[in-house]
């Protein structure tokens, strides 16, 4: 059954750092899909595409709301992509979903677009 499973989430202070991963079975064609992260923190009304990348050339896609404090990257051979999140702040707490879809990724795009879905990690950012 395909699927996609994160992990790496937890509590940490503001100002921290944080490595989630999201690895992807078998059954997903990884390679020329795009992998997402999605965030729906406790006040958010849906879940919000944060971060993206295209596995066939590496493109990626940010939300503007990071200031270039996350960087999404992949393992191909290990079907796996990275969410690195630096410079935490209480405003990142939330639950942090992976997401695939095959086909390239066009700018960041609602979760109806995407066919895969992992069940989230939970990242906790204290002041």
């Amino acid at each position: 059954q395909a699927r996609l499973v994160e992990s790496g989430g937890g509590s940490v202070q503001a100002g921290g750092s944080l490595r989630l991963s999201c690895a992807a079975s078998s059954d997903i064609p990884f390679f020329g899909s795009c992998l997402a992260w999605f965030r729906q923190t406790p006040t958010g009304k849906e879940r919000e595409e944060i971060a993206a990348i295209y596995t066939g050339d590496d493109t990626t896609y940010y939300a503007d709301s990071l200031k270039g404090r996350f960087t999404v990257s992949q393992d191909n051979p290990a079907n796996r992509v990275y969410l690195d999140m630096t410079r935490l702040e209480p405003e990142d707490t939330g639950m942090y979903f992976c997401a695939a879809r095959v086909g390239g990724c066009f700018g960041l795009q609602p979760p109806t677009k995407y066919d895969y879905w992992g069940q989230g990690t939970q990242v906790t950012v204290s002041s």
